[in-house]
């Protein structure tokens, strides 16, 4: 599909009739990829590049045009898993004429950095700014995301909310690939200002744009060096909530084991032949007192053993590394 736009009081609006400077190509059938081919001088392995989502960025200048291929994150879908890709645009310039290239998806001029076009550089520089910011939006989300597994993880059991913090790391990866991929792409455009008539506003728009980009990687690098370098914490978090558990239902195992047995022989008309002479209410509430004592008071037992236990471990690993467990270091 092939729509045109132009430019109409520094906006970029539709055309009705089917010409204008600006060009956009979502899916292209057969016939449209060899008009493409055709008026923006692009060959088989250029028009394949276009399409590809793993296609690296790059930027290619001859005579007749500007050929670049620049990465752009598709729309975020949050829902049990935050769904993040990248996927590829081709931009081709030749002359005054601008081409967007897309496997899938449409390129939308209604945000606000397309508020101020004259031409189709102007457009071109716009649309990467656009980008740049959809990629530091989407890195918002991914910290939200990120701070609300955290708290899941901290009380969770299971290792759902893990594998969701384990795909967030790998967007990010492919994110920071992009955006640095982006910049060699912007880097080469800056040094060959002078062949493609940028004017001084052109360039000083580019200079804005190579800066937020780095923001951006930069912002990218810290949010994947926070990810990764906690996620064995939260592992091990996950880990020790089971282990807590575990402990707690032996520990129930443990007072209720005695108590079965105790139950299982008084329970034979034993405890009625002892206590005969005594009212059978007041016998069995002694009784079931008793047992609920004798369970409370094991409870006690085991649980003060478990904790000296796992004191004496941590004593005994601090003095293994070197440290005495009673100071205190500033």
């Amino acid at each position: 599909m092939i729509k045109y736009f132009e430019i109409t009081g520094r906006r970029l609006v539709e055309s009705q009739n089917d010409s204008g400077q600006i060009l956009v190509i979502a899916s292209p059938d057969d016939g449209e990829r060899v008009f493409v081919q055709e008026q923006f001088h692009l060959d088989d392995y250029d028009l394949a590049s276009t399409l590809d989502a793993d296609e690296i960025p790059r930027l290619e200048l001859t005579e007749k045009r500007m050929f670049l291929i620049w990465k752009v994150p598709d729309s975020a879908i949050v829902s049990e898993a935050v769904e993040l890709g990248v996927s590829v645009t081709g931009l081709v310039l030749i002359e005054e004429r601008l081409a967007f290239v897309r496997a899938a998806g449409g390129v939308s001029f209604t945000e606000r950095e397309f508020r101020n076009v004259e031409d189709t550089r102007d457009a071109m520089l716009a649309f990467f700014l656009r980008t740049i910011r959809h990629f530091v939006s989407h890195l918002r989300i991914i910290k939200q995301v990120s701070g609300e597994l955290e708290k899941k993880i901290t009380v969770s059991m299971e290792n759902k909310h893990l594998l969701q913090m384990f795909f967030l790391s790998e967007s990010l990866v492919y994110y920071m690939d992009a955006i640095e991929g982006n910049a060699a792409a912007l880097r080469k455009l800056r040094s060959i200002t002078g062949q493609m008539n940028f004017l001084p506003r052109h360039l000083e728009m580019l200079d804005d744009i190579i800066l937020e980009n780095a923001q951006a990687s930069r912002q990218a690098s810290i949010y994947s060096s926070v990810i990764s370098g906690l996620m064995d914490a939260r592992g091990t978090i996950v880990n020790n909530n089971m282990n807590v558990l575990l402990k707690n239902l032996t520990l129930i195992n443990i007072v209720f084991l005695p108590l079965n047995l105790i139950a299982s022989i008084w329970g034979m008309s034993e405890w009625s032949m002892i206590t005969q002479g005594m009212d059978w209410r007041i016998s069995y509430f002694l009784f079931f007192l008793g047992m609920a004592v004798f369970g409370w008071g094991t409870w006690v037992f085991m649980k003060k053993v478990i904790d000296r236990g796992a004191a004496r471990s941590d004593a005994n690993a601090m003095q293994s590394s070197g440290e005495n467990p009673l100071t205190l270091k500033d």
